[in-house]
């Protein structure tokens, strides 16, 4: 007799704990399995128009000493942040990603030896604009109030529980019909579950490149921005006992 585990179910609910970020375990209990055994793996996604997007914006500096590159990147990375709040953006949507302060040297091939040339700060804030349309405005404004770099933008679904019941509910339903096809190949009647497990996979996009902007001059057209769409899915792995005997001839 084989043992296999069963996903506690009620009216078709998974109680679901995190274990770890991304990651969704079914609660299990043991139950016996008499009939043979089917795994299956199944992947659901479903598409949608984004409400979300994030851009990186950044400023690099360079100066002899450390403290004047820093003053220096401090006085124009104030200038995009408050450029970035007067485009109405949330005070919690602006993150500081990473500030960097590395000394930079030439290296001299006659004496080859490194020439030490000054300090290099360089720093980057993560920006979440909730209103789409406006998203090659406010790159074109972040360049003409500084910003050296700039990467983006990424397209996201700020709420996607919709979408991934809506993606769970169809791979449940397309495992089942794969499970029973199974069966029926095998001369068995049914199918029924034993365990059930989940991973839930975040909205993706298709990638954007980034942009860098060093002395660009912005036209009076704003940058254009298209969103399309992104996916939101869940990976099932459902294991069902093959039931009902050896069907009838």
């Amino acid at each position: 007799m084989i043992r296999h585990s069963l996903a506690a179910m009620a009216a078709a609910a998974l109680t679901i704990p995190m274990a770890m970020p991304g990651v969704a375990h079914a609660t299990e209990v043991e139950i016996d399995a008499d009939g043979p055994v089917i795994e299956l793996s199944i992947y659901e996604s479903v598409t949608s128009a984004p409400d979300i997007v994030t851009i990186s914006a950044g400023v690099t500096t360079e100066a002899r000493t450390a403290v004047e590159a820093m003053r220096q990147n401090a006085a124009e990375m104030t200038a995009v942040i408050s450029r970035i709040r007067a485009l109405g953006v949330d005070e919690d949507d602006i993150q500081t990603a990473g500030i960097n302060l590395n000394a930079r040297y030439d290296y001299n091939r006659n004496s080859q030896q490194q020439i030490f040339r000054g300090y290099q700060v360089s720093n980057r804030v993560t920006v979440k604009l909730r209103e789409i349309e406006e998203t090659g405005a406010v790159l074109d404004a972040l360049v003409e109030s500084g910003a050296t770099n700039l990467s983006g933008p990424s397209f996201s679904i700020e709420n996607e529980d919709e979408a991934k019941d809506l993606a769970r509910e169809r791979a449940v339903e397309r495992a089942q019909q794969r499970a029973e096809a199974y069966a029926r190949l095998s001369g068995y009647q049914g199918v029924r579950v034993l365990s059930i497990s989940e991973v839930i996979r975040g909205s993706g996009a298709v990638p954007q490149a980034g942009l860098r902007a060093q002395a660009i001059e912005v036209d009076a057209v704003s940058t254009p921005v298209q969103p399309g769409q992104v996916s939101t899915g869940v990976s099932i792995m459902i294991k069902y006992e093959m039931v009902g005997g050896p069907a009838a001839e």
